[in-house]
């Protein structure tokens, strides 16, 4: 409701405020000089000039701006006058007849649309603009009060639908009239969309009725938009057609797939195609929205045409004619149409296509987790098909196209590479293979094939997709695609690889001969693909220094592909042995003991390989069947100990090797330690020496040798752990122990710590053996504590106490220097 003048006109405003105040301000200036010579006596300084900041204090900014208050103030009065308008006329009939209130209310009606046109006159816009709503709200309240009046018994839609269109009508009018003023054509065309649904409504006609109402409606937004000078209600317009428009079309798309016959799915079809040719015409009319044009034109042709054949054919083969529909909306490329509305076309092509390929979704899941529903009756003998050893029905119709959805979307991703920039063609190429590998996945399962044919089926899948994802690495690979394109290629084969892989494990747990065969075909597979890819990875000089060539970084994909696949070589083996095992009749710590020879050759080809990339990740893989043979040696200690030792042994050997010998080093001791203890566990050893004590002896040796190669290692690191293993549980068991046997050893073996330390000048060993000797001989000495402390008097124990605080503080000076004395002792101590 803001008056905004013309920029010439504000212009000259400015200019004359400006003049006045510079007038304004040199009276002023010249009356303050006139009385400062008048107050102050005559001296040699100079006066301050006129324009000095000091002079003119600045003035506190206003909090609003004057056209803020006058459009609050508008605002205000109009939201006002509205409430009374209305409450005059839906509450307070009772105080006055018929005739008189329509005659007032048709007066303030009269004399609120005309006076926008004196204000506007005034160039009082904001004023006019508020007043003009108001008349805007009034001729609604006129409508409503000649209802009442006049038409009190007709039917309130039909009534309603006949005043929407006479006030749109009017409003319109009223706006082309007084054009300045910017509310009237929007407020009509907002009420422009109710008369034809409503007038439906009225009609009680159906949804499709209904539906084309809101067709016609969103037609007449166009027009709006396109032949109507006003922007605002142009704005307005064009928002109302997208909501009107949509409306009808869902309505309709709900009405067509739900259809009972194909003829019921051609009467909202009809409705479907006349919205898309609306959008299409917008499309091509409407530069600034022709993708969204297009995009709704394509989705509601596509409906259309598939749902008339929906309701022959099951639910399966409607997908594929939906996909069908979708794709002939390709053509379009070729199409004379913009840019833009090609883009919309193809864009509700590719919707229609994801749509139907997210259809397929749970064939797949099926074909691939399906077996896991027959975990209980492995190696229950070979079912008679592979939908009998999926055991899940996921709904067969849909299974049975799904190889076809998934085949023709593979072909059109396969054509469209072409057409396609640089950019998108790795995705294109990684779509179009991982959507034929689906299909051959889900095709057994669709044709209900043997269960051998389909276990069959699926290893030549698997193999077919490691062929490709080794090829593209190959030095002899042909490079016209793309480095890029080439490792999207071989990335997606190989994740389809691993997939079917595990799937075919799955499927091949129902029988035994077969879990092994698939077993053994996919070991040979995951090494005879690594092998291969061991061509690809060039040798590059190592160091910092050094700088990585443009071939090593060519390899590194290959590199990565190659320890995949190795992993993938061991777990298989592990899985292997444990089959062979089960199938052997081997009990579970036996099998345990088989698993362990994979660790073990693993350390050996890690060795034989040293430091090439797929070294480490392979044999950190084989050391992960080291906890799954603890897992299934669980429950028998004896075993348990067994397997840790072996463990022991195998991280011992790959100490050997420098660059392991760190880590590998001390996952040995720790596993030999573990192994010991279990084992005396088994043995009902509960003694804490026999497990401390092994762990200090070899902990001290090592404190002994690294302190002859180092003699600035302190005490602490070289003996200390050694030391706390055995003096520490020790002195916890001692405290709980009754006899004496324990608290004398435990003594002695303190004293002896605590003398060496003395003697050698070792901190660690007169602090350790010092604290437990004391620890151990106040344990000793309790009860007769105890009882002494039971036989004084009460007053005895507080007295005692305040004598030693005074004798504390008599002697405080000399006790701080002998604790600093004794610090710097045993600072000099290693």
């Amino acid at each position: 409701m803001e008056n905004v003048p013309r920029p010439a006109e504000e212009l000259a405003v400015l200019d004359r405020e400006l003049a006045h105040i510079d007038a304004r301000r040199a009276q002023l200036l010249a009356r303050r000089s006139y009385l400062l010579t008048l107050l102050t006596p005559p001296r040699p300084v100079a006066p301050r000039p006129p324009h000095t900041p000091a002079a003119w204090p600045a003035a506190r900014a206003p909090e609003t701006s004057p056209p803020s208050v006058q459009n609050a103030l508008l605002a205000l009065g109009g939201v006002l006058l509205t409430i009374a308008a209305i409450a005059f006329t839906v509450v307070s009939w009772g105080s006055m007849g018929i005739g008189g209130r329509s005659a007032v209310l048709g007066t303030v009606t009269a004399a609120a649309l005309a006076a926008p046109a004196l204000l506007l006159r005034r160039a009082l816009t904001s004023t006019a603009e508020a007043v003009g709503a108001l008349a805007l709200v009034l001729t609604v309240l006129d409508a409503y009060a000649l209802y009442r009046i006049a038409l009190p018994g007709a039917d309130p839609l039909g009534c309603t639908a006949a005043a929407c269109a006479v006030l749109a009508a009017g409003w319109g009018a009223y706006g082309l009239v007084i054009d300045r003023l910017r509310t009237p054509l929007p407020a009509a065309v907002l009420i422009a969309q109710l008369p034809l649904p409503l007038w439906a409504l009225a009609a009680g006609a159906g949804q499709l009725t209904f539906a084309w109402a809101l067709l016609a409606t969103a037609v007449a937004d166009i027009a709006i938009v396109l032949w109507t000078r006003s922007e605002p209600a142009r704005s307005v317009a064009g928002v109302t057609a997208w909501v009107a428009g949509g409306w009808a079309l869902l309505i309709t798309a709900g009405l067509s797939v739900t259809a009972g016959s194909p003829l019921d799915a051609a009467r909202p079809g009809a409705l479907l195609l006349a919205g898309a040719g609306v959008g299409l015409f917008v499309a091509v009319r409407v530069p600034g929205v022709a993708f969204a044009g297009a995009l709704v034109a394509g989705l509601a042709a596509t409906v259309a045409t598939g749902g008339v054949l929906r309701p022959s054919v099951p639910l399966g083969w409607a997908v594929v004619g939906y996909l069908l529909c979708g794709a002939a909306l390709l053509t379009a490329v070729r199409a004379p149409l913009p840019r833009a509305a090609v883009r919309g076309l193809c864009t509700a092509a590719g919707a229609v296509v994801t749509a139907a390929v997210l259809l397929t979704l749970p064939s797949v899941a099926v074909t691939l987790l399906g077996p896991v529903s027959r975990v209980d009756d492995i190696w229950s003998g070979a079912p008679g098909g592979v939908r009998e050893a999926i055991g899940t029905d996921p709904g067969w119709s849909a299974m049975s196209t799904a190889p076809l959805v998934l085949l023709i979307t593979a072909g059109l991703l396969a054509l469209a590479y072409g057409r396609l920039p640089a950019s998108a063609r790795p995705a294109a190429l990684s779509g179009a293979t991982g959507l034929g590998w689906a299909a051959a996945l889900v095709l057994p399962a669709a044709l209900d094939l043997g269960y051998a044919t389909a276990v069959a089926a699926g290893l030549v899948t698997t193999a077919g997709a490691l062929a490709l994802a080794v090829y593209a690495h190959l030095p002899n690979a042909p490079r016209r695609p793309g480095p890029a394109v080439l490792s999207a290629l071989s990335t997606t084969a190989l994740a389809c690889a691993l997939t079917g892989a595990g799937g075919v494990s799955l499927l091949s747990l129902a029988a035994e001969t077969t879990s092994h065969l698939t077993l053994g075909v996919l070991l040979a597979l995951f090494c005879g693909a690594a092998v291969a890819l061991n061509a690809a990875v060039t040798d590059t000089p190592t160091g910092d220094d050094t700088e990585v060539s443009p071939s090593a970084r060519a390899a590194f994909p290959a590199r990565s592909f190659q320890a995949v696949l190795a992993c993938l070589a061991v777990v298989t083996a592990v899985a292997l042995l444990c089959a062979l095992g089960a199938s052997a009749g081997l009990p579970r710590e036996h099998v345990a003991l088989v698993v362990l020879a994979v660790p073990a050759a693993g350390a050996l080809l890690g060795a034989r390989l040293r430091r090439h990339p797929v070294a480490l990740p392979m044999e950190l893989t084989a050391a992960g069947a080291g906890p799954l043979a603890l897992g299934l040696a669980a429950g028998r200690p004896e075993t348990v100990a067994l397997v840790l030792a072996l463990c022991a042994v195998v991280a011992a050997g790959t100490a050997l090797r420098p660059d392991r010998r760190p880590a590998a080093g001390y996952l040995a001791a720790a596993l030999f330690v573990l192994a010991t203890w279990v084992r005396l566990y088994a043995s009902d050893v509960t003694t804490p020496e026999a497990y401390t004590l092994p762990v200090t002896v070899p902990a001290l040796v090592v404190g002994v040798l690294r302190r002859r190669g180092d003699p600035e290692a302190s005490s602490w690191t070289a003996y200390g752990p050694g030391l706390a293993a055995t003096l520490l549980p020790s002195l916890a068991a001692a405290w709980g122990d009754t006899h004496w046997l324990r608290p004398l050893a435990l003594g002695t073996a303190a004293l002896a710590v605590t003398l060496v330390g003395a003697r050698l000048r070792l901190q660690a060993l007169l602090v350790l053996g010092g604290a437990v000797l004391a620890l151990d001989t106040l344990h000793e000495l309790a009860p007769y504590i105890v009882q002494v402390v039971g036989a004084l008097p009460r007053w005895l124990p507080p007295a005692l106490a305040g004598l030693l605080l005074l004798a504390l503080g008599a002697t405080y000076e000399r006790r701080l220097n002998d604790a600093r004395r004794l610090r710097e002792s045993l600072g000099r101590m290693r």
